[in-house]
């Protein structure tokens, strides 16, 4: 969809699956994550908390299948995978990661399509569907699953190891919960 005015109309006009519920799970805590780096396709091992939190989502979770989609990885930040906010602004100063992106990395676009086809694929599977990804891809998803401009996904914090939400309002696309405690 091009920038600027959106559909007046339900993203899901039609559709009689209301019920559908898309889960988002984003991964447990990580030094970088919490520390604010950019982790992108660097594997960083979970922290003690991020461990356990990752046990607690074990009930919750259990029986649901897993499939390994490509589409769900990470923002690829090129060069600014591992530095923070701080430490990029230092060599790009006002540089934000949502207007400008990062050097050698994905664009924005490029992770909104992503998301887009993880959307699509959610939305024609039969009954719910449990997406456990990252930070940042997570976020754009929700923007895009309301038909919002990928940016707005900087508006989303998602906290680490914490369940959210994704379904439907009568005929609109709605955030049924969002950064839920599993503890």
């Amino acid at each position: 969809m091009a920038a600027g005015v959106l559909p007046f109309r339900p993203p899901c006009a039609g559709r009689t699956d209301t019920a559908q519920r898309i889960v988002l799970v984003r991964h447990g805590e990580t030094e970088w994550s919490r520390d604010g780096r950019h982790t992108g396709r660097s594997d960083v091992p979970l922290t003690e908390a991020g461990r356990a939190a990752a046990a607690r989502l074990r009930a919750p979770l259990a029986g649901w299948r897993a499939v390994v989609i490509d589409d769900l990885s990470e923002w690829d930040y090129g060069e600014y995978d591992g530095l923070t906010v701080e430490e990029v602004q230092r060599h790009r100063p006002g540089w934000l990661l949502w207007r400008d992106g990062p050097v050698g990395g994905e664009t924005l676009a490029a992770v909104a399509s992503r998301a887009d086809r993880v959307i699509a694929r959610a939305r024609s599977a039969d009954g719910n569907a449990l997406l456990f990804s990252h930070g940042h891809l997570l976020r754009v998803l929700a923007a895009r699953w309301l038909e919002m401009a990928p940016a707005a996904g900087q508006r989303f914090f998602l906290a680490t190891a914490s369940p959210s939400v994704l379904g439907y309002e009568h005929e609109w696309t709605v955030i049924r919960r969002w950064n839920e405690s599993t503890t």
